[in-house]
This record gives C-alpha cells, sequence and structure tokens, in this order.
C-alpha cells in the first residue's frame, strides 16, 4: 500500500490573532498562566500578529530588542509591555482573583 505523503506546517498562534477581541482574549488565557515567560511569549506573538516592525517604531524601541524581550527567553520590563499593549490598543487591568478569594 503507497501512503500519500502529509506535508504540515508549523503553528503559528499570530495567524488566528486578526481581531482586538481575539489579541485580548488570547493574552487572558496567557495571563492566567502566571508564567511571566509565557506571557512575554504571548505579548510578542501578539505584537508579530499585528506587525513587530511597526510597533517597535511606534514604541521607539528597536525590533531586534522587542523580539529579545518577548521571546521565552526574555525578561522584558513593565515599562516596554506597556508600551506594547498600548500600541496595540490594549492595556493592563486589575481585577480581584476569584479563586484566590475563595481560599
Amino acid at each position: 500500500m503507497v501512503r500519500a505523503k502529509i506535508e504540515t506546517k508549523p503553528y503559528d498562534s499570530a495567524e488566528y490573532l486578526d481581531t482586538p477581541e481575539a489579541i485580548a482574549a488570547y493574552l487572558e488565557e496567557a495571563l492566567a498562566e502566571k508564567d511571566p515567560a509565557f506571557i512575554a511569549h504571548a505579548v510578542g506573538v501578539a505584537a508579530r500578529a499585528q506587525g513587530m516592525a511597526s510597533i517597535a517604531e511606534r514604541t521607539k524601541l528597536s525590533r531586534e530588542s522587542l523580539y529579545r524581550a518577548l521571546s521565552m527567553d526574555g525578561n522584558p520590563q513593565l515599562s516596554t509591555l506597556i508600551k506594547v499593549l498600548s500600541e496595540m490598543g490594549l492595556r493592563l487591568a486589575i481585577e480581584p482573583d476569584k479563586q484566590a478569594a475563595n481560599r
């Protein structure tokens, strides 16, 4: 029996982040993980979805430094995250953790 060759391509979340609502939902889920490296990476994916070069230009940060800071190995400053999120039309918000309140 001859099997057909299956071609695959790497999955890229950025391809599906095409609305502000999709980006916000994606980042909310990333924040729920409570893993700083994952959160930084997720902000980077969202920034790529909107165009990293454009965000770098508007934040006055280099594209290379944003890629580095917003990677799984990066450790961006809060000011960097706020600048990037602001340029994507998003903001950080703090709300009570209902699960923690029930402990």
